[in-house]
């Protein structure tokens, strides 16, 4: 059992830090939606803002587009020209995408540094590629509601989960310990 534990020392680090990290971001992120009680910034400010700044990039792209607190949940309304297309939630925000990319990259972490920019730059290019692809379902969604199913479920998360991916990949590759090690 110990010659396991050494020979996979590295991989139990991994698994331990990620679950970790991840844990404790997951667990403030979860107190922060609970105590967030949207009367300023409905339904919560990240989730609230998201909206703001993807009517702003509607606009930007010549839509008349507006936002309006939606009657029965916790979610914004997005309109295009009268057309209610999509609901803004809590799970549009790219919080939830931003903590498992943070949690990987601080599981396969390099220098400090280096560390710390690169989770400040991904999380910023995660947040705008988010903001993106809200844009881009709103337009399929207003002149393709037919393939309603297809951009949610498939065109949507392929768009964030793959940028995730290419981050991932590109740290792994490039700055962290692992890299620096075999080299």
């Amino acid at each position: 059992m110990k010659d396991l534990i050494i020979k996979y020392k590295s991989v139990i680090k991994f698994i331990l830090t990620f679950l970790l990290v991840y844990g404790v971001l997951t667990f403030a992120y979860k107190l922060y939606l609970d105590y967030s009680d949207g009367s300023v910034y409905y339904p919560d400010y990240f989730t609230n803002l998201v909206a703001k700044q993807s009517n702003e990039l509607l606009h930007a792209f010549g839509y008349d587009s507006q936002i309006a607190k939606h009657p029965d949940e916790p979610s914004m309304k997005l309109i295009i020209n009268g057309k209610y297309l999509a609901r803004v939630v809590e799970g549009c925000n790219s919080i939830s995408v931003i903590i498992l990319f943070v949690s990987f990259i601080i599981a396969f972490a390099g220098k400090f540094k280096t560390t710390f920019f690169y989770i400040l730059v991904g999380s910023v290019l995660i947040y705008i590629v988010n903001l993106l692809r809200i844009v881009i379902l709103s337009i399929g969604l207003y002149h393709y509601p037919w393939r309603r199913e297809e951009l949610h479920t498939v065109i949507f998360p392929l768009i964030i989960y793959g940028m995730v991916f290419l981050l991932w990949m590109f740290w792994v590759n490039r700055f962290s310990n692992l890299t620096a090690s075999n080299e």
